[in-house]
C-alpha cells in the first residue's frame, strides 16, 4: 500500500528539517575549503611572483649593471634570497645611500603618502644607517612605487627632481619628516616646493619645471613594473639581498637579518 500523504506542515517541516540543515552545513564546509584553497594559492602566487628585477629594467632607468666589476658582485651577493638579486649597484646613484660594493642591500619599495613607509623613515631607516650604512655593510637603494593616485605620482617626480640637484634624502627625509600619523598627507605643489626649499634644493623653479614635466617618467614606470610584476601588494616593501620584507615591521626584524647575511659573508 502507498503510503498516505501527511497534511500536518508542522510535522513535514521537522521530519525534513535535519537534511536541510545538514546540506547547509556542508555547503559552508566547501565554501570555507574553497576559501582557504584560494588564500594558500593566493600566497604562493605571491612569493612566486616576487622574483627578481633583471639587468634590462636597470638599464632603462639608466643604472649601469658594470658599475662594479662581475668579481665584486660575486663576492657581495653572497646569501641572495628567493627574490634573487634586485640590487643595482651604480656608482653614483643618487636614489641610494651607502657603499656600492656593501655586502648587504636593501632596496626599498616605498609612497610619499603611505604613513607605515613614513614610520619607517622615521623610526627604522636612522638606525640602520648609523648601525650599518656608515661603516660600509650596508647599502639602501629606494625605489618609487606611487599607488595613491595623482598625488602621490606627483611627489615621486618632486623626489626625482630633488634628486636631479643633489638633494634627494635631504627631501625624502622632509617629506616624510612632516607625515601624519595615520592617513595619506596632502601633496600639493606648493607643499611639495616647501620640502625642497627645507631640503636645500638649490635650483626651486628648475624644480617646480621639473616636477611638473614628463622627465622622469620612464624611470617611475621602471619601479612600479617591476613592482607588479613581483606582486607587491602595497608598501612600504623590501628586499633584503632577495629576501622579502613586507609591510611596517619591527628594527629588530631587519637587524636579525642583516646579522645573519653579515655572517654568511
Amino acid at each position: 500500500m502507498d503510503p498516505q500523504p501527511d497534511d500536518n506542515p508542522d510535522r513535514r517541516t521537522a521530519r525534513e528539517s535535519p537534511p536541510v540543515a545538514a546540506a547547509g552545513l556542508t555547503r559552508r564546509r566547501i565554501e570555507y575549503a574553497a576559501f582557504a584553497v584560494v588564500v594558500v594559492i593566493a600566497v604562493v602566487l605571491g612569493i612566486v611572483l616576487f622574483t627578481g628585477q633583471g639587468e634590462d629594467d636597470a638599464t632603462a632607468a639608466g643604472a649601469n649593471p658594470a658599475s662594479i666589476s662581475d668579481e665584486d658582485r660575486a663576492s657581495a651577493d653572497g646569501g641572495v634570497g628567493p627574490l634573487g638579486d634586485l640590487a643595482r649597484r651604480t656608482e653614483g646613484d643618487a636614489l641610494a645611500m651607502g657603499a656600492v660594493d656593501a655586502p648587504v642591500v636593501l632596496v626599498e619599495f616605498a609612497d610619499y603618502r603611505c604613513p607605515f613607509c613614513a614610520k619607517f623613515s622615521q623610526d627604522i631607516k636612522p638606525e640602520l644607517i648609523d648601525r650599518y650604512v656608515d661603516s660600509g655593510q650596508l647599502r639602501i637603494e629606494w625605489r618609487d612605487l606611487p599607488i595613491y593616485g595623482e598625488e602621490s605620482a606627483r611627489a615621486a617626480r618632486a623626489g626625482r627632481a630633488a634628486a636631479a640637484q643633489g638633494r634627494f634624502w635631504e627631501f625624502n627625509s622632509a617629506l616624510y619628516a612632516a607625515a601624519p600619523e595615520s592617513g595619506h598627507a596632502e601633496m600639493s605643489p606648493e607643499r611639495l616646493r616647501g620640502f625642497a626649499v627645507d631640503a636645500g634644493v638649490p635650483d626651486i623653479d628648475r624644480f617646480m619645471a621639473q616636477m611638473n614635466s614628463d622627465d622622469f617618467e620612464a624611470l617611475l614606470h621602471v619601479d612600479t613594473m617591476t613592482a607588479q610584476r613581483l606582486g607587491i601588494p602595497a608598501t612600504p616593501a623590501f628586499s633584503v639581498n632577495g629576501h622579502p620584507i613586507l609591510g611596517a615591521q619591527p628594527i629588530d626584524t631587519f637587524t636579525s637579518m642583516i646579522d645573519r647575511l653579515l655572517a654568511e659573508q
